[in-house]
Order: C-alpha cells, then structure tokens, then sequence
C-alpha cells in the first residue's frame, strides 16, 4: 500500500456497462474494456502542447527497458492519456516467466495496490452526494457497532474527511495480518476491522500518518450505508459505469460463503505474476490475498482500464456520457483539504499530490505491494495522466519517477547540474541535525521495535553543505530555500518542510504529506540500543569466558555472591541467544514476503522471550549488588577487580534491558 506497510488485492469484474451481478454471485468475464473514442472528450488544457505520440513511446521505450535491466524487473505495463485520448499504451516483458507469458496492456491484470484507495475516495463522495454522508461527521454515524472507532481517551472524533487526510490518529499496523499467503486464513472486512483495530495514538486531525487501516474503514462505512458489499458497490457505481471489464477488487481464493465472490477464472487467468530478484535469479511469489481490506490495497487492473479511469477523472467525472460523480467533487479531489507544512500539499479528499518538474503538481496515489509496484499521477494543468505497475519489488525507483521524467523532457525545466550547497547550512547544521522517527508506525509490541528501526531517519550535513537524509534502506540529498527550514531535492524535484521550534528542528514532512517525521531525544536515539547491545554481548562473552579463565582466589566467594553469579552467567547465556536468534530472523529480511507472512516467527519469539527473563534476571540482580559489595570475610568474598566486573556487566544489562522495555522488544506475547 504505500511505503512500507505495502499491500494490494488481485481482482476480477466483469459486467457488462452498467449492469451488475446479482448479489452473491460471481462476475462473468466480459469482452476487453472499450477504447476511448478517438474524438477528444475532455478539451485540449491551453499552454500546454501535446504530447507527440511517437517521440513519448521513443523515450518510454528507453526509460522502461534500462529500468527493466538495472532492476531486474520481470514486466511493466504503462498507458498515458492526455486531453481525452491514449497516447500511449504498451506492455513491457512478461505477465508469468513459466511458461512466458507477455504483457498485454489490453489483458494483463497487474495489482495496483494503494491506487486502490482513490476507487475508494470515489465511491466515498458518491454517498455524499447522495447525502447518506457528510464529510465533517464522524465516522461511527456510518458503521455498524462491532467496528466503530473507540474515543482512546480523545475527546474529538474520527470524522471522514479525517480518513480521507490520513489524520485519523491511528498508529499503523501491518506485519502478520496486512497480506495473507493461505487463503483460508482471509477473513471478512467486517471481522478484520474489528479484529485488528489499532490504538489512537494522537489527537485526530492533527499529525498526518498514511493508514490502510483508515481507509479500509472509510470504504466498509460507505458500503453499510448504500446497503451493497463493497466490491459490488465500486463495481455498480464506478467499473461498471466506465466498462472497465478488467479490474477487479476480488481475490481468486477458492468460494466460502462469508467471502465475497472470488475473481472469474477467465481474469484470473490473466493476472501477472509478482517476483523476487535472487542471486539465482527471478524467484515467483506467493499470491498476496488482501480481501480482507479490499478498500485499501484490493483492485486489479490493466493499462487500458486505468486510461479510461485516469480520462474520466481528468474530465471531471465523466466519461462517454456517464457521469461518475459532480464537478464539485471532481474539484475536491485536485485541492488540499489541509496543508501541514509550506511545500507539502497533503491530500485532496483522499487523493495524493505529488511535485513534478517546473513546480508542477499531479495528483493521484502510489501502490505498493510486497512484489508489485504502481503509480497513478493526473497533471490538470496538462490534461496529462500516467499509469505504471512493474511486477517486481524493485520496480519502485521506475513507477515513482516516470511521471516526473515525462514532464521534464516534454514541458522543462532541462535537469540541471548537482546544485552547490549552502554556506548557510553549514555553520547552522546543528539546527536540523539528528535523528527522526517516522508517525507512520506501530506504537505497542514486537511490531513498535522493528517500526523505530525501519522508521526512522538520519539527517546531517555534508561538508558541501547539503542535507542528507538516510533511512532505513535509502538516502537523498537536499538544498536550502532560503533559511526557513523548507529544502529541495538535488537533481529531482520533491520539497520537504522542517517545523522549527525555539530556533531548531522538531520534526519534517514528507514530500506527499503522508507522514511527519518526529526528532527524538538524546535517548531515544539509535546508538543506545546499538552501543549497549554490543557491550551486552561482549560482556555475555567475557562472563562465560571468565568461568573458564578464573584461579581458585576467584572461586572464594560467599553464598550471596554464588547465587549472584549463577544468575548473571544465566543471562550472559539469555542475552547471546537472543542476539543469535535475532540475527537468524534479520537474515530472513532479504525477503520481505517472509517477514509480512510468517510475523513474529519463531525465532523473533525466542529473542523476545529469552531477552525478557534476562532482563527480568538484570533487575534481581541490580538488587543484589549492595549485598555483593558487602561480601563476607576477606578470604570468602569476591576481589575488589570481581566485584568492578560484576557492577559494570549488571548495569550494562540493566541499562539494556531499560531501552529494550522502552522500545517494546520485552512483550512476545504482543507481536
């Protein structure tokens, strides 16, 4: 679904223009989706040229097939409308490796994960038109009991525009229960909202944090009040209106009377496959159910589909004479409902902007799942709309930058030379340095102390004078616009702004809005946890080896002092059990699949597990210290050097423990 939490559902539709399936029942495959009429339905943008057809598939050509190689990404489909009409429409590589099946932009179903959410956002302000919803309202007004939103201790509610900000207040939970591998572990939305409902964490409409979560509620509370399941309700109210006969948001999970209907065979026959890149070469993924939170992350589509969706959206909501929703809408969806910093627009009733070249704005939604990628970025002001997905999870650098490069080359600014950095920012470095940690996070458990590694970020300065941000698995580099914290990308074209309090950084946002990076304290920086949890083991080992090492003046010791060693030589071997079975489980994270499926694991519960009674063991024994100290008589009592040892290896597991408390690693049973 976007960034990390990722997530996205494989589908089928297949109506006829207009007309649904009875309830209950499957959709019949349809005829390939109807082009858009080569007449022009929306008019030309004025200012803005045309794309030329055959230069732009030259250049996509190019960009698509380094991309494919560099990242080895299997295939890709893309299609481009501008002022009503497909100017390009291709597919790239291959749908399935064994046996090979290319990519049709006309057939293959590629799963668009988070763009999802925008077919959600419509249906959404389709009840508001019909008046079954108001923005401002809160969200339970439209939800059965079982799933609505508990206060928290909050005194303001969760209303809809709160969801569609991404401000609802909710931490984010993912791992374990976001994607399923076995379908029968897919549960209803209903049992999942009320199953997995997270904390609020915050205030609602204050911090913005992305949350599949928020949305996935937002599309259960529209269908409770239009009386249909969801996935009939984008089908009878959008797809099928638009005679997009490929795209779906069902799953093609064997039929279980408390699932929606799974996807026909005929689409699912079409579906691409997703990989993962090995040192072996391309490996193929299990399939990713996502029912049960369709409206977050669950449609399937292809290229030719998505250039019918992007044109009617372009053109106001209407498409060959149908009319999807009011021009009142249509304008909600390409204005910010609410600007948390200067440069970051946020999200326009659900739809997210996105910076482009020459100041440009484009609005739509990113998709990520654990082996596709997808974009969907609108331009307005170039009647210009583009669609990619990639089957690969590193396909992300492609559909996240081919927007951008499009508008570069045909509309400018030409890219320029790596920018020189700031003087400025050079002597005031301190401001804006350290360390930050994302809002878009679990806030409890297991999941919290993986989240404030993978969340968190870095920022220094370079001695150029250019802002580094680095993260968990990316870095970029930034240039001051003047000395009110805003900055801007080097050699690309994304904005961040950095809150400043009492002259120095508090926390920044994202270029898109979906997340504010918070500044930690001095002791919620990284460093603690990685500097004391090297000392625990060197001192783990230094403990067992002292066992071995140790003279008969060593062995005098009084019964106080015996017990005392037992317990510290117990959590010396606590402790690098927990270290090694945490390694075993890092080394799983080459492959994310395996992380997201089989959450906490076991050797994750072992680690938890075997650190909690060691650190459970630290505090007796950081109790017993006084008595250590006081020994016996001289010849029955530890050394002064014994003694020295025994302190500094209790307080180094005491301090862990502490941190590792703080961070909720000490919790197996909360994963």
């Amino acid at each position: 679904m976007q960034s990390l939490p990722k997530v996205a559902l494989a589908a089928v539709l297949s109506i006829l223009i207009g007309v649904a399936p009875a309830a209950g029942q499957a959709p019949v495959a349809a005829a390939p989706a109807p082009a858009i009429p080569a007449a022009v339905t929306a008019p030309p943008v004025a200012g803005a040229a045309p794309l030329p057809p055959a230069e732009l598939e030259a250049y996509v050509d190019g960009i698509v097939r380094d991309a494919m190689a560099a990242d080895h990404i299997p295939g890709v489909t893309v299609s481009v409308v501008q002022n009503g009409q497909v100017v390009l429409k291709k597919g790239y590589g291959f749908a399935k490796l064994d046996p090979a099946r290319p990519v049709d932009p006309d057939r293959t179903l590629f799963r668009i994960a988070s763009i999802s959410k925008t077919f959600t956002w419509i249906a959404v302000m389709k009840e508001v038109e019909a008046g079954r919803m108001r923005l401002d309202a809160p969200i339970n007004l439209y939800l059965p009991e079982k799933i609505q939103v508990r206060d928290g201790g909050y005194d303001r509610p969760v209303r809809v525009i709160d969801l569609m900000a991404h401000t609802p207040g909710f931490e984010d939970r993912a791992l374990g229960q976001l994607f399923e591998r076995d379908a029968r572990r897919v549960r209803p939305l209903a049992v999942y909202l009320r199953q997995e409902r997270p904390r609020r964490v915050r205030e609602a409409g204050s911090l913005p944090a992305y949350s599949n979560y928020g949305v996935a509620l937002a599309g259960a509370a529209a269908a409770w009040v239009s009386g249909k399941p969801f996935e009939r309700l984008i089908e009878t109210g959008v797809t099928g209106p638009l005679g997009m006969t490929h795209t779906t948001f069902r799953d093609p999970y064997p039929a279980r009377p408390d699932l929606p209907a799974p996807m026909p065979a005929a689409l699912a026959r079409d579906l691409a496959d997703g990989y993962l890149w090995t040192a072996a070469g391309w490996r193929e993924r299990p399939y990713e159910f996502t029912a049960q939170i369709a409206p977050a992350g669950g449609a399937s589509t292809t290229a030719a589909d998505m250039a019918r969706y992007m044109t009617m959206i372009l053109n106001g909501g209407t498409l060959d004479g149908v009319q999807v929703y009011s021009p009142a809408t249509a304008a909600g969806f390409f204005r910010a409902q609410s600007r948390p910093a200067p440069d970051v627009a946020g999200f326009g009733h659900g739809f997210a902007a996105f910076q482009l070249p020459g100041g440009r704005t484009a609005w739509g939604h990113d998709g990520e799942l654990l082996s596709f990628r997808s974009s969907m970025m609108m331009v307005p002001e170039l009647g210009l709309g583009v669609f990619v997905a990639a089957n690969s999870e590193t396909g992300g650098r492609l559909t996240h930058q081919l927007t951008g490069r499009i508008v570069q080359r045909f509309y400018g600014p030409a890219p320029t030379l790596p920018e020189a950095g700031s003087t400025w920012l050079k002597q005031n470095g301190r401001i804006f340095e350290g360390q930050y940690v994302s809002s878009r996070r679990s806030y409890r458990g297991l999941e919290q102390f993986i989240g404030l590694i993978n969340s968190r970020t870095s920022v220094s300065v370079t001695d150029r004078g250019q802002l580094l941000i680095t993260g968990f698995d990316s870095s970029s580099l930034w240039v001051p616009e003047g000395t009110g914290g805003r900055f801007r990308e080097v050699g690309g074209w994304r904005k961040i702004s950095f809150v400043m309090q009492d002259g120095r950084a508090v926390r920044y946002f994202s270029s898109t809005g979906a997340a504010a990076f918070q500044r930690v304290g001095f002791f919620g920086g990284q460093g603690w946890l990685v500097n004391l949890g090297l000392l625990a083991v060197i001192a783990a080992l230094a403990t067992l080896g002292g066992l071995l090492m140790r003279d008969r003046k060593d062995h005098r010791e009084t019964p106080m002092q015996r017990r005392a060693s037992l317990m510290q030589t117990t959590q010396a071997v606590l402790w690098l059990l927990a270290a090694g079975a945490l390694a075993i489980w890092a080394g799983k994270a080459a492959d994310i699949a395996a992380i997201f499926f089989d959450w906490p694991g076991g050797w994750m519960l072992i680690a938890s597990s075997c650190a909690l009674v060691a650190a459970i063991l630290s505090a007796v024994t950081l109790v017993l210290l006084p008595f250590i100290w006081r020994g016996g008589r001289r010849v029955e009592s530890w050394t002064v050097g014994r003694k020295l040892r025994f302190t500094a290896t209790t307080l180094i597991y005491a301090c862990l423990s502490l941190v590792l408390l703080m961070r909720g690693a000490l919790v197996p049973w909360a994963s």
